[in-house]
């Protein structure tokens, strides 16, 4: 088992039952496009499609239209929920004062009236930012009851060179917690990527997870159709938390994951026009449009590096000094003066940057295009915040002159440790 070293910087929950964090946003974040985001209803959408058994649901913009969901469900109990990415939604608070964004009601009147306090109106839990997102959307579902709920998921595993299922009769909580208390209760079957899902796993895993006689075979369907899903929408993973049993004896996909794999959006045009960004930082993504790979965090020392193995290590070595980081920038390989520039003046512009570190290990980075383009931000952005500059690598000789010769006030620095000692300083004076 292994716990994600990175966790403190995501925003979402890292995946590590097969030694792999496949949620967290610095270990996925190889190339420059930003990860996919899907809310329910979309995900719930394309389940549906490849004939995954998933809750009747309409979706709706307006409090009249949820109300005329409800009443088109003709269920006997109906679950309304806000539709944002963040999770925690169900502890949540709206600034309308509604509390919850996730509610149960028997009666298809209300609806609407739940609906009017949800919509244009923003949501806050534990994930969102302190002013919360704003609900544009909710989901209106059948609520059916769950007689026993568990874990199942299709994800891609390097150890197996391929995709493997994993399940655990303990579902509808963290898989981490059932991983780490009762190890023996997670089960996996690595699935040949040219035969697919045999009937025999199928079943072994339906068995596994504790399905009984008929529901046996029913789940065992289930597990085939998400992996045709898992194959058809190029995913990286298909997390299913819970997959339920009713106690009418239908086997349900109540809440899903999907995380996808980027390189496929050329074929998957469908999917992709689903991204919603609305919710996205737009720091974040200023710097996608400039190739750049950026976190914001809560301190006040900014970090330009190349490479998220040493963006990390400064972060780290800045915390060990007594300063805290206030980003993560990862400049990447094929760099180019304007980039430099655009990085600056992403930095500059957050108010909470009293300090701004550059580490550069220049391998395939020449550090003289580094150079100019550091001096170039200074001059035109007008710095006005201490620079400490620590350049190793191609070019470093050539780089060190520029900067030198520029009659900036930059801070030359020898190592990365020496870089996060006068960065720390430099606020403190």
């Amino acid at each position: 088992m292994h716990a994600c070293t990175h966790g403190y910087l995501s925003s979402r929950t890292c995946t590590p039952v097969l030694g792999v964090c496949l949620s967290c946003r610095l270990c996925t974040w190889l190339n420059p496009r930003r990860w996919l985001n899907l809310q329910e209803y979309q995900s719930k959408k394309l389940m549906q499609e490849h004939g995954v058994a998933v809750q009747r649901f309409y979706v709706a913009d307006t409090a009249s239209d949820a109300l005329d969901a409800a009443k088109r469900l003709n269920a006997k109990e109906i679950v309304l929920k806000a539709q944002i990415l963040a999770g925690g939604r169900g502890k949540g608070v709206f600034d309308s004062g509604l509390k919850g964004g996730v509610h149960l009601t028997k009666d298809p009147a209300v609806v609407g009236d739940l609906a009017s306090k949800m919509l244009g109106f923003n949501l806050i839990t534990k994930q969102t930012p302190k002013d919360g997102v704003k609900v544009k959307t909710v989901m209106v579902a059948e609520a059916l009851d769950i007689s026993r709920e568990t874990y199942f998921a299709i994800l891609m595993d390097r150890a197996c060179n391929g995709p493997v299922m994993v399940g655990s009769p303990q579902g509808g909580m963290d898989i981490e917690e059932v991983a780490a208390s009762t190890p023996e209760l997670i089960f996996k079957e690595a699935i040949d990527i040219f035969e697919g899902v045999r009937d025999d796993q199928a079943l072994r895993m339906a068995a596994n997870l504790g399905f009984k006689e008929s529901l046996q075979k029913q789940a065992a369907d289930q597990i085939k159709k998400l992996y045709d899903l898992f194959l058809k929408v190029d995913a990286t993973q298909v997390e299913v938390n819970p997959l339920g049993e009713t106690p009418q004896g239908q086997v349900v996909c109540f809440d899903a994951k999907i995380n996808f794999d980027d390189n496929a959006e050329f074929r998957q045009k469908a999917v992709f026009a689903m991204d919603d960004m609305t919710e996205s930082d737009p720091t974040e993504m200023e710097a996608a449009k400039w190739d750049l790979k950026y976190i914001g965090m809560d301190g006040n020392i900014a970090c330009f590096v190349n490479g998220a193995g040493l963006a990390m290590a400064t972060c780290d070595i800045i915390d060990l000094h007594g300063g805290k980081p206030a980003n993560f920038l990862d400049l990447g390989g094929g760099v180019k003066e304007r980039q430099v520039y655009e990085a600056f003046k992403l930095l500059t512009a957050d108010p909470k940057v009293e300090a701004i570190l550059v580490n550069i290990f220049g391998g395939i980075v020449n550090c003289a295009i580094i150079a100019n383009g550091i001096t170039k931000a200074c001059r035109e952005l007008e710095l006005k915040v201490p620079l400490v500059v620590r350049l190793e690598g191609t070019n470093v000789h050539e780089a060190k002159s520029i900067l030198r010769e520029s009659g900036l006030p930059i801070m030359a620095a020898d190592n990365l440790d020496d870089a996060a000692r006068k960065a720390v300083a430099a606020i403190k004076k």
